[in-house]
């Protein structure tokens, strides 16, 4: 299992930082093009920003599997034993609720009503519903990680606190 999740975890880096390059280049060749040629560049300026929001999304999933999302810890700090496992273990079913109902049923909700309406995107021609793809796939992976999580919280011998002291 630690093995499947460090594939994963090293594929999302990787995944994400080769998004984030391109992010940039778009980025900079669109100012570029603007500025320097004088005649802006429609498609880097529309794949720019379907780009930020895969960053963002993808991103947002990996940080969560590396614990290093937003949290505010402080209770859980204050906590040891049963009330700290209980706490952590609630925080981590929270996390499975808001990915699985906002961006898993949402997101393909939204995935699939748009690939049915056949919206594409003004510059690129390309259909919005495999867009908005970023949105399901970072709920499962962050439904992933709380689970890996879940599983870690109840493992025998453990003490249980990579998880809950890493936030």
């Amino acid at each position: 299992m630690k093995n499947l999740v460090a594939l994963i975890n090293k594929g999302l880096a990787v995944f994400t930082i080769c998004l984030s390059a391109f992010l940039v280049f778009c980025v900079t060749w669109q100012v570029l093009s603007r500025y320097i040629l004088s005649s802006p560049s429609t498609i880097t300026d529309e794949l720019a920003r379907y780009l930020f929001m895969w960053v963002a999304m993808i991103g947002a999933a990996y940080t969560t599997g590396q614990h290093r999302h937003l949290a505010i810890d402080l209770l859980v700090m204050k906590l040891s034993g049963a009330r700290k496992q209980f706490v952590s273990l609630f925080i981590q079913i929270a996390i499975i609720a808001f990915a699985g109902i906002v961006l898993v049923y949402g997101g393909s909700t939204l995935v699939s009503s748009t690939l049915e309406s056949g919206q594409i995107t003004p510059a690129l021609g390309w259909q919005m519903g495999y867009i908005y793809l970023c949105l399901p796939i970072s709920g499962l992976l962050m439904i992933m990680y709380a689970l890996v999580d879940i599983f870690s919280l109840f493992q025998p011998g453990s003490a249980n606190t990579e998880l809950t002291d890493s936030h």
